[in-house]
């Protein structure tokens, strides 16, 4: 049995969702903890009053109805992770905007009994649909995707000739994509292949890259192929956390220092109910921060090959949860304070990792330089002592020169969370001269956030890119985030390279947009 507390318990239930239809009311619950199984319907209450049981009937699927007792009788009715059941009342209640006491108790695998009560009021299931249509049951379907479509060619007056055309299943796309009505194509191309030496990715491998910008995929290639003479890239992942970031609000800032003392001390109980909630995720430590009478709590895990932000966001819901439960003098909380700064470049994020922290480097020979790239090491050492100061001055969180182009690129091809680009444009770039007059390069990414499984790795092309590099499914995000490593490496070389030898410009007039 899985302990759920309650602030938790209470999300099952989908707010606005108690209507009524003709002489039903019904609400919607919606699967936000894990795959589970409905064992026993065992009541609902209505202002504290138990409905009669006869009068109680679950709806699974778009058209599948039971009765509260053929629940009860076949006790093992699947309630996946994402899926919603409505539960169907033939009472006869008047529409009001007056709030109304609903309860429900439930046994569900693995949780156990569950039981928990919430204010609603009863609206009118009857209004025409003004919105983008939807299907609560199946809203993933070819009849429902098609009443979309429609609705937005007739809205917009444009046709979906190309949109409307896709290979996937969008029956796999819940949890990716909401109000489905298609896909939008990127151009795919390949580089490489690219030598890497790394701990995990070990041997030559083919880069897909999805852009529409002209000069970048030969740009990589040019610098694969640079650094393949030379050996390869070094590639290592150096650090590997995950964060979501809390703040409770006290009376004063005392309040707030006692507060902290208690969760160090307590780190037992709130690591158990934070893993409680998934098999992958672990919490290694908590960074605390006082400010006024604020106390943040910077929640880091290892969540496997997931990038992990919705598994850490539950997971930390949980363990504050018990917090709530268990603590005193708490006078607000929020899940999150923006100090994990989501979806955001950062200063903590440089010092602190988040994600993974990859190092790529290669030491260069110069005849290879000079040959492929038609540059001397020492022309690309001085120019990046010199942007080293442009870097300073605008006060940009990357010393590098465009390593988020690539990232980007693969990210597309790849299925990650394209929004992660913003905490992944990070990096430090380190060049030196050796004593033979070659080129050591080093670029470190302080928070990369990758995923070899879950999210959109899953999906059609997505997951066949990740296949071409060996790097889709469980025990792979280090070796992908080794390889990305590598290519953003390859990249700062051959743009370093082309601006050093004033070749950048020419190559735009050959492959890129000004043609």
């Amino acid at each position: 049995m899985m302990f759920v507390p309650s602030m938790l318990l209470k999300q099952l239930y989908t707010r606005a969702s108690l209507t009524k239809r003709n002489k039903t009311v019904s609400f919607m619950l919606k699967n936000r903890l894990k795959d589970a199984t409905i064992e026993e319907l065992l009541f609902v209450t209505l202002d504290g009053k138990e409905i009669d049981p006869s009068k109680i009937s679950l709806q699974i699927g778009a058209h599948k109805i039971l009765s509260m007792a053929e629940v009860n009788q076949d006790g093992n009715i699947p309630f996946p992770l994402r899926d919603a059941v409505t539960v169907l009342m033939d009472i006869d209640e008047p529409i009001s905007p007056e709030k109304r006491k609903l309860g429900i108790s439930f046994r569900a695998a693995p949780f156990g009994k569950l039981k928990f009560e919430v204010e609603d009021n009863i609206s009118s299931d009857d209004k025409p649909v003004t919105g983008i249509p939807r299907d609560p049951h199946d809203d993933y379907g070819q009849a429902i995707i098609k009443t979309r479509q429609q609705a937005f060619e007739n809205f917009s007056g444009a046709k979906l000739d190309h949109v409307g055309k896709y290979s996937i299943d969008p029956q796999t796309l819940k949890g990716n994509i909401e109000h489905f009505i298609g896909v939008a194509q990127v151009p795919m191309g390949v580089a490489g292949p690219v030598v890497v030496n790394g701990e995990h990715a070990q041997g030559e491998f083919m880069i897909p890259m999805a852009t529409t910008e002209g000069t970048l995929v030969a740009s990589y290639n040019r610098g694969m192929k640079l650094l393949n003479a030379s050996g390869g890239i070094t590639a290592t992942v150096i650090d590997d956390a995950m964060q979501r970031a809390p703040v409770f609000v006290f009376e004063n800032a005392r309040g707030a220092r006692d507060f902290v003392k208690w969760v160090n001390e307590n780190m037992g109980p709130i690591r158990e109910h934070a893993e409680s909630t998934s098999s992958v995720a672990k919490l290694t430590y908590i960074d605390n921060f006082l400010s006024n009478k604020f106390a943040f709590l910077r929640f880091n895990y290892k969540t496997g090959d997931a990038a992990g932000q919705n598994m850490v966001g539950r997971a930390t819901f949980a363990a504050c949860g018990w917090i709530l439960d268990h603590y005193e003098g708490i006078k607000d909380f929020y899940l999150e304070s923006n100090f994990a700064t989501d979806k955001k470049a950062s200063q903590i994020n440089i010092m602190r990792t988040r994600g993974k922290r990859v190092v790529a480097e290669a030491t260069i020979k110069r005849e290879h330089l000079l040959d492929v790239m038609r540059v001397d090491p020492k022309q690309i050492d001085y120019h990046a002592r010199v942007s080293a100061v442009g870097s300073f001055l605008s006060g940009v969180n990357n010393t590098g020169l465009h390593s988020p182009n690539g990232i980007t690129a693969m990210f597309i091809a790849t299925g990650q969370d394209v929004a992660n680009v913003s905490e992944s444009s990070a990096a430090i770039m380190y060049s030196e001269l050796t004593e033979e007059g070659d080129l050591y390069l080093s670029l470190t990414i302080p928070s990369l956030i990758v995923a070899t499984y879950g999210g959109g790795t899953g999906i059609g092309t997505q997951k066949e890119c990740l296949q071409m590099m060996d790097c889709y499914g469980r025990d792979r995000c280090y070796k992908f985030a080794e390889i990305v490593g590598a290519v953003a490496l390859a990249g700062e070389v051959s743009l370093a390279s082309a601006i050093s030898s004033s070749d950048w410009v020419s190559s735009h007039e050959q492959y890129g947009r000004n043609r």
